[in-house]
C-alpha cells in the first residue's frame, strides 16, 4: 500500500490497488494505530506503558467497586449463618435441655479501641451445635479464636488482653464463621455457666430474623458516596489515555506529510488509544488479581475482606470492559478536534480559538436542576437513586470540564515575578490543558468530599442520640447476672483496687412484689429493689443519714409512679422477693418485711442518666445472695491520665465474671448503620486519594518526559536546577490552587442542594478546610517524588536526537 499520489505514472503501468473504504478503511487505520503503539520504538512503548499503567490503576479500583455487591452479600450470609436460633424465653422452654442445645452468654469486650466479639458456652448434651467455622466444641477453660485474635494474643501488644482471656487455645475459627479476616472473635467453654448467672439456651445457628431497613437519608448518603468515589476514577482514566499527546500529534503530522488525510490520522490516533486502553484493562486485571492475594492482610479503618469475597459482578465487569476502550477512543477524538494537524506541523489552540464557557456552565447547572426537580426526600417515601446519582455526576463532571477554562483564563492574566514563576506561568500559558487534566481528578474528589462532609454534618444529629449519661461522674458501667454472696461488696472492693480507678458505685438490683398478687394474666404491683453500701446509695438517692442495716423508700419525680410503687413498698409490711423464680432460677421465693421506720427520700439520677426509685437497702438489711434473679451493676470513675486504664477495668470485670458486660459511658451515641457507612466512606476515600496521588505522579512524569529536550537546553544555557525545581512546583501548584477554589465552590453548592433535599440545614460552611489542606499536601508530595526524575532529565545528553 502507498499513500503517494503518482500523478505522472506511465500509461502502461499496472493498475493501482484499490484503497479500502468504509468499515474496511476504519479497521485498516485502527490496525495501523495499534502497530504504531506496538512498534513505535522506545518512545512509543513508554507512552503506551504510561497510558496502560494509568488506565490500569483506574480499572483496578473499578473492579474493586464492582466486587462490593458480592462482598456485602457474602458478609451478610456469614452473619446470618452465625446468628443464634433462640429457644423461647418462657420459663418452661428455658428449662428444657436437649442433646444438641447450648447455654451461652455474650462475653464481648473491647481492647484499645477495637471490639472483640466472644461468647461463653456450655453444652447441654453430647452433641452440641457448633458455631460456623468451629470444628470442635471447646471444653471448660478452652478457647477457640479467630486467626487475628490468636496473633494479637501472641504478640507483646496483647499482653493485657491475655490476662483477660487466660484460656487455653485449642483451635481457630474458619472463614465460615468470620465477617472479615481481621475480625477479633472467640468462643470459650465453661462448666459453671447456668441460667442463674445469665446463660440463655439456643437450639442452633442461622436464624437472623427480619433485617433492618436502611433509612432514606442513609440511602442518599450511600448514593453520594458511590458517586464521589467513582467519578474521579472515571475522570482519571479519561486523562490517562491522553498521556504523550504532544509526541503523538507530531507523529500524525509526519503521516500527513506522506499523504494521510485528517480522518485517517484521527482513526490512527483512535487505534493507539484503543490499544493502550485494552492493555490498561489487562494491567488493571493483573493488579486486581495480585492485590486480591494480599487484601486479607490489609486493614483500612478497621475494614478488611477475604480475597474470595472480591468477585466482580459479571454485568459491571462487562460494562467496564466495554466502557474503558470506548471512553479512550471518544476522548482521543474529542481532543483532536482542538488540534490542527498539518503536514508541516501541529497548531494547538491558537489565540483566536479560546475555550468557550457557556456549554461548560450548562452541565453543572443541569445537574443542580435535576437534583432540584427530584424534590425533597422524606422518611416515608422510597428513594429513587437514579436522578440523585445522575444530578451529582453532572455537577462533578461539569466541574471537571469547567476547570480547563478557569485555568486558561487565570494564567493568561498573570505576568512578571521571579524567574521560576515566569517559567511556570509561561508554560501554562502555552499549554494549560495538560495541567488542567492532571488536577481535574483531585478537584472533583475534593468537591465531592466537601459536599459529603456537609451532608454528613447536617444529617449527623438524625443518627446521634443524646444518652443522658454523664461521663464526668463515671466513665464505665458494668453489669452482671452472676450474683453470689457479698457480690456488691466484692465488686466494689475489686474495682476500687484496680489501677487508675478513683470511685465506684456498685449495686445489686432485683424486683419485689406485693405478696399474693402474682397472676399470669394480671399486672401486679412491682417495685425495684436495690442493695448497696451507704456511699453507693447516696450516689443514686438523696439520702442523709445512713448506717449498715438501714432501708429506704425512694420516690421518683413522677407522682403517679410513686403511688404505684407505694402499693408494694408499704412500711412495716412484707414484700415478696424472687417471685416466679422457682422454675427459672431454682430458688424459692421469700418474704421480707420493709422496716416501719424506713425514711422516704427522693431519687437522684446516676451517671448513666437513669432515675433510681423503689426500695433501697444496705447489705446488712438484705443478703444479696438471696436474690438470684438480680443483676450486679457498677459505675466506675477513672483517672484518664493512667495509660490503658480502660483495659485494667475490663480485666477486673472479666476476673469477677467472664460474662460481665462493660460499657463506656458516652453523652452521645451514634447509630451503628450510620457509623458503618461513615467507615466505608473513610476507607473508600483513602483508596481514591491514593489513586489520585499515583495518577498525578504518572502525569507529572509524562509531562517532564515531554519536556526533556527543553529542560536540557535551559540547563545548557546556565539555568540553575533549583530554579527549574521551583518552576515545576509552581507549574503544578497554580492549577491545583485554581482547581481547589473551584472544587470548594462546587462542593459547597452541591452540598447545599443535597442538604435541602433531605430537609436539613447547613451546620458548618468551613468543612472544606481539611480537604483543601489534604489536596495541597498531595501536590507537595507528588512534586517532591518527581524531583529525582527532573534531575535526571536535566543532563546534557538530553540534547541528543535521532
Amino acid at each position: 500500500m502507498t499513500l503517494l499520489d503518482h500523478k505522472n505514472a506511465p500509461a502502461d503501468a499496472p493498475p493501482r490497488p484499490t484503497q479500502p473504504t468504509g468499515f474496511a478503511a476504519l479497521l485498516r487505520d485502527l490496525g495501523l494505530g495499534i502497530r504504531f503503539a506496538v512498534s513505535g520504538g522506545r518512545e512509543g512503548w513508554i507512552r503506551t506503558l504510561l497510558t496502560a499503567v494509568g488506565v490500569g490503576l483506574g480499572v483496578a479500583l473499578l473492579l474493586v467497586a464492582a466486587s462490593a455487591p458480592h462482598l456485602l452479600d457474602e458478609r451478610s450470609a456469614r452473619e446470618q449463618a452465625r446468628a443464634e436460633t433462640k429457644i423461647s424465653e418462657s420459663p418452661d422452654a428455658l428449662a428444657k435441655k436437649s442433646d444438641t442445645s447450648v447455654l451461652r452468654i455474650s462475653a464481648e469486650t473491647e481492647y484499645r479501641g477495637r471490639t472483640i466479639g466472644g461468647f461463653l458456652m456450655r453444652a447441654d448434651g453430647a452433641h452440641p451445635v457448633l458455631p460456623p467455622g468451629v470444628a470442635r466444641f471447646p471444653g471448660p477453660d478452652e478457647m477457640v479464636v479467630s486467626p487475628a485474635l490468636k496473633d494479637l494474643l501472641g504478640s507483646s501488644e496483647g499482653s493485657l488482653l491475655k490476662e483477660r482471656l487466660p484460656y487455653r487455645i485449642t483451635g481457630t475459627i474458619g472463614k465460615a464463621g468470620l465477617m472479615a479476616p481481621g475480625e477479633l472473635l472467640f468462643y470459650v467453654g465453661s462448666d459453671t455457666l447456668t441460667p442463674a448467672n445469665g446463660g440463655h439456651r439456643i437450639a442452633g445457628y442461622g436464624d437472623p430474623g427480619p433485617g433492618k431497613e436502611l433509612p432514606p437519608i442513609l440511602i442518599v448518603l450511600i448514593i453520594m458516596i458511590c458517586v464521589v468515589l467513582l467519578v474521579p476514577v472515571a475522570i482519571f482514566i479519561a486523562t490517562a489515555v491522553r498521556f504523550g499527546g504532544d509526541r503523538r500529534d507530531r507523529r500524525l503530522a509526519a503521516l500527513r506529510l506522506v499523504g494521510a488525510d485528517i480522518r485517517m490520522t484521527r482513526r490512527i490516533a483512535a487505534g493507539e488509544a484503543l490499544f493502550g486502553s485494552v492493555l490498561g484493562l489487562l494491567v488493571g486485571l493483573a493488579l486486581f488479581l495480585v492485590g486480591c492475594q494480599f487484601i486479607g492482610s490489609v486493614e483500612v479503618w478497621d475494614v478488611s475482606a477475604f480475597p474470595s469475597d472480591l468477585v466482580p459482578d459479571p454485568w459491571l465487569t462487562a460494562l467496564i470492559a466495554v466502557a474503558v476502550p470506548v471512553t479512550a477512543v471518544l476522548v482521543t477524538l474529542v481532543a483532536l478536534r482542538s488540534v490542527v494537524i498539518e503536514p508541516l506541523g501541529v497548531a494547538r489552540n491558537g489565540r483566536n480559538r479560546r475555550r468557550r464557557l457557556w456549554w461548560r456552565l450548562l452541565i453543572p447547572v443541569a445537574g443542580l436542576a435535576v437534583l432540584g426537580l427530584t424534590g425533597k426526600v422524606d422518611e416515608f417515601s422510597p428513594v429513587n437513586p437514579y436522578p440523585i446519582a445522575g444530578g451529582a455526576v453532572l455537577v462533578l463532571v461539569g466541574l471537571a470540564l469547567l476547570l480547563p477554562w478557569l485555568v486558561e483564563a487565570c494564567v493568561n492574566r498573570l505576568h512578571g515575578g521571579p524567574v521560576p514563576w515566569q517559567l511556570a506561568i509561561r508554560r501554562l500559558q502555552l499549554s494549560s490543558g495538560a495541567a488542567s487534566r492532571a488536577v481535574s481528578g483531585i478537584a472533583v474528589a475534593v468537591a465531592g468530599a466537601v459536599a459529603l462532609q456537609m451532608l454528613f454534618a447536617a444529617v449527623g444529629d438524625e443518627f446521634n442520640r443524646i444518652t443522658g449519661q454523664d461521663p464526668t461522674r463515671a466513665q464505665f458501667y458494668t453489669f452482671s447476672e452472676n450474683v453470689t454472696g457479698e457480690a456488691a461488696t466484692r465488686t466494689i472492693k475489686e474495682f476500687r483496687a484496680t489501677k487508675g480507678v478513683t470511685a465506684v458505685i456498685g449495686t445489686v438490683e432485683s424486683f419485689a412484689v406485693k405478696p399474693g398478687t402474682f397472676q399470669d394474666d394480671e399486672v401486679q404491683p412491682t417495685t425495684l429493689l436495690t442493695v448497696g453500701d451507704c456511699a453507693t446509695l447516696r450516689e443514686i438517692a438523696r439520702i442523709g443519714s445512713c448506717r449498715e442495716g438501714d432501708a429506704f423508700v425512694v420516690h421518683p419525680a413522677d407522682k403517679g409512679l410513686a403511688k404505684w410503687m407505694d402499693k408494694t413498698a408499704r412500711k412495716g409490711k412484707a414484700v415478696e422477693l424472687n417471685y416466679a423464680a422457682e422454675s427459672i432460677r431454682g430458688k424459692k421465693s421469700k418474704l421480707w418485711t420493709l422496716p416501719a421506720d424506713a425514711p422516704t427520700v427522693s431519687s437522684r439520677r446516676d451517671p448513666m442518666g437513669e432515675e433510681h426509685w423503689g426500695i433501697m437497702a444496705t447489705a446488712g438489711a438484705i443478703d444479696p445472695s438471696t436474690l438470684p434473679h438480680a443483676q450486679t451493676k457498677a459505675q466506675i470513675r477513672v483517672d484518664d491520665s493512667v495509660r490503658d486504664v480502660a483495659e485494667y477495668v475490663r480485666n477486673t470485670a472479666a476476673r469477677l465474671d467472664p460474662g460481665m458486660r462493660v460499657v463506656t459511658l458516652k453523652s452521645v451515641a451514634r447509630d451503628r448503620q450510620y457509623a458503618s457507612v461513615q467507615t466505608g466512606l473513610q476507607a473508600g476515600a483513602t483508596a481514591t486519594l491514593l489513586l489520585i496521588a499515583a495518577a498525578m505522579l504518572v502525569s507529572q512524569l509524562e509531562q517532564l518526559r515531554e519536556r526533556k529536550r527543553l529542560l536540557s537546553v535551559l540547563v545548557a544555557f546556565g539555568t540553575r536546577r533549583s530554579t527549574l525545581g521551583w518552576s515545576v512546583l509552581w507549574q503544578t501548584a497554580v492549577p491545583v490552587a485554581i482547581g481547589l477554589v473551584a472544587a470548594v465552590a462546587g462542593g459547597l453548592g452541591l452540598g447545599a442542594v443535597m442538604i435541602w433535599m433531605v430537609a436539613k440545614k447547613v451546620t458548618d460552611w468551613w468543612l472544606f478546610l481539611p480537604m483543601t489542606g489534604a489536596g495541597a499536601a498531595l501536590i507537595l508530595l507528588v512534586t517532591l517524588v518527581s524531583l529525582p526524575s527532573l534531575w535526571r532529565l536535566m543532563r546534557p545528553d538530553g540534547l541528543r536526537t535521532e
